[in-house]
């Protein structure tokens, strides 16, 4: 009992106000959290087993193997919100090169592997929103920073009038909640809003002048 009664004050003179434990706390939180990182000429990132890349409409994974690997030794399993990737062991077990809940679904049924010159895994998942930058291949994984991702002109040149307009406007739309700033159908209203009340000044001037 006398330890307790030593420590308690001296612990209440040390700690900071309770009030500003909460704050604390939440710059605590901040600095832990990893920050975003620049995505690589693909849209995505470099790790140490493997690469991924997207577009709009899909994501490429590329999974380097040692040399001579044959198909049979591949396991690759892709559902609509998950994907595994490994090689089958002699004997062992090994660790699934990805293994994991994908940042998007996908169309498993546009969706497949390929192994390319016995070295290469190649994997091309077709995304079931093709409306959205993933931040990540897998959720927990290092994100990118999705406002620095620059699509192909290329693959927009490719698209309909329309699908293309429908692109931009999300792109634009994305960067400015990003920011802070209005979307596209925001500054509309606010354009029709400032259109509505000059026009309704015009009117109670002209009334004014009336004898």
């Amino acid at each position: 009992m006398a330890i307790l009664e030593e420590t308690q004050p001296e612990k209440t003179q040390n700690s900071a106000p309770p009030s500003n434990l909460p704050q604390e706390k939440k710059n605590q939180a901040a600095e832990e959290k990893p920050t975003a990182l620049l995505p690589n000429s693909g849209n995505g990132l470099d790790l140490d087993k493997y690469s991924w890349g997207q577009s709009l409409q899909e994501v490429a994974i590329t999974v380097p193997v040692p040399p001579g690997t044959k198909s049979r030794q591949i396991s690759c399993e892709i559902k609509k919100t998950s994907l595994k990737l490994g090689l089958k062991g002699a004997g062992d077990q090994q660790p699934m090169i990805i293994d994991g809940e994908l940042f998007g679904p996908v169309k498993v049924g546009e969706s497949f592997w390929q192994l390319e010159d016995q070295k290469t895994i190649s994997v091309l998942l077709t995304k079931s929103d093709e409306m959205n930058w993933w931040r990540s291949l897998v959720k927990g994984g290092p994100e990118i920073d999705t406002q620095k991702v620059e699509p192909e002109p290329s693959k927009l040149s490719d698209l309909d009038p329309e699908m293309r307009s429908t692109v931009e406007k999300m792109m634009f739309d994305q960067r400015q909640k990003q920011m802070g700033l209005p979307t596209s159908d925001q500054i509309q209203q606010q354009d029709l809003l400032k259109k509505f009340d000059f026009s309704k000044m015009k009117m109670v001037d002209k009334f004014s002048n009336l004898p």
